[in-house]
């Protein structure tokens, strides 16, 4: 049975709504969480991008059962990989042993801020290496130092470690990243229900280790509305990671998806109320051997009623699959 999240969106609501959000979450019956990782929204209309790992840890302390995880965070351009480390330990100790970390590549849009510049995708990679190798070592445990071609440690320790090190989930896209995920990551990630990536990440030494898919849904009584609504704050998903890693801000997401239509984003995001809408959606992720799907109820004004649906009807249908 594929398990199903849900996702605290960090670009469609403020911090505390975040938290009251994962409290019904895990109320309704959903079977994990997870968070995004944004300083800036892809949209304007979206309006929200506070700092995930306060409200993570807002979360940790108000809920006790529903597993927390980010999806995903970029351990090598807005935050050192030691940081993150350090980060990642803490709310595993805060959450009792519920949390997963959940890293990737990074975009352009949340990591152009400290004026660093934006890599290409094949530094990118490298640096993405090089983080996971300082993360699994700071978890071991001991006085880490690492000379890399991108980072440099120095005697770095972590001072408060759980037990379990946080399992270390990697986000795929393409060949190259699925084999950094099966060679180093306990769990893949991906956006997209493609039977590759997971038979690429399976190659590469991921046979085995957990598959995590995310969906963007919007349930809304009327249809019409809820078609407007979607297309209004998620038609930068029309862009595909390749445009979407590289554009810097809100405003360039609003020129690329310019000629985006409601019909479009309606053919790839379900909307509306019919629950047979919604479990086909996911239903190509359990197709393609995915365990677990995460989804997005899109807009942040939207979730109390959605939480109510979804514990009456959406629930009990996907877990049918």
């Amino acid at each position: 049975m594929v398990q199903i999240g849900y996702t605290m969106m960090t670009e469609q609501a403020g911090p505390r709504d975040l938290v009251d959000h994962v409290v019904r979450a895990e109320e309704t019956g959903f079977d994990f969480s997870v968070t995004s990782d944004h300083y800036a929204p892809w949209l304007t209309s979206q309006g929200h991008a506070p700092y995930a790992w306060s409200v993570l840890g807002a979360a940790a302390q108000a809920t006790s059962r529903i597993p927390l995880m980010t999806y995903v965070t970029c351990p090598t351009v807005r935050y050192h990989p030691a940081v993150v480390a350090q980060k990642a330990a803490t709310m595993q100790l805060l959450s009792e042993g519920r949390f997963r970390l959940g890293l990737g590549a990074g975009e352009n849009l949340n990591e152009h801020v400290v004026g660093h510049g934006w890599p290409g995708k094949n530094t990118r990679h490298e640096m993405l290496t090089e983080a996971l190798e300082i993360i699994r070592a700071l978890f071991d445990g001991g006085k880490v130092t690492y000379h890399g071609n991108h980072f440099e440690v120095d005697a770095a320790k972590l001072w408060d470690l759980p037990e379990q090190a946080p399992p270390i989930g990697v986000a795929v896209s393409g060949e190259r990243s699925c084999e950094i995920a099966g060679r180093l990551a306990d769990l893949v990630i991906a956006t997209e229900p493609k039977g590759e990536l997971i038979s690429s990440f399976e190659k590469h030494g991921g046979k085995g280790k957990p598959r995590v898919g995310q969906l963007p849904i919007c349930y809304d009584p009327d249809r019409d509305a809820a078609v407007k609504r979607a297309h209004d704050q998620f038609r930068w998903c029309a862009g595909g990671w390749k445009v979407n890693s590289e554009l810097p801000d809100p405003e360039g997401f609003a020129g690329a998806t310019q000629f985006v239509r409601p019909e479009d984003v309606a053919e790839t995001i379900p909307c509306g109320d019919n629950v047979d809408d919604f479990v086909e959606a996911v239903r190509p992720y359990a197709e393609a051997g995915f365990d677990e799907v995460a989804v997005v109820q899109v807009g942040g004004d939207h979730q109390r009623e959605f939480f109510d649906w979804a514990g009456k009807k959406l629930l009990p249908a996907l877990r049918e699959l």
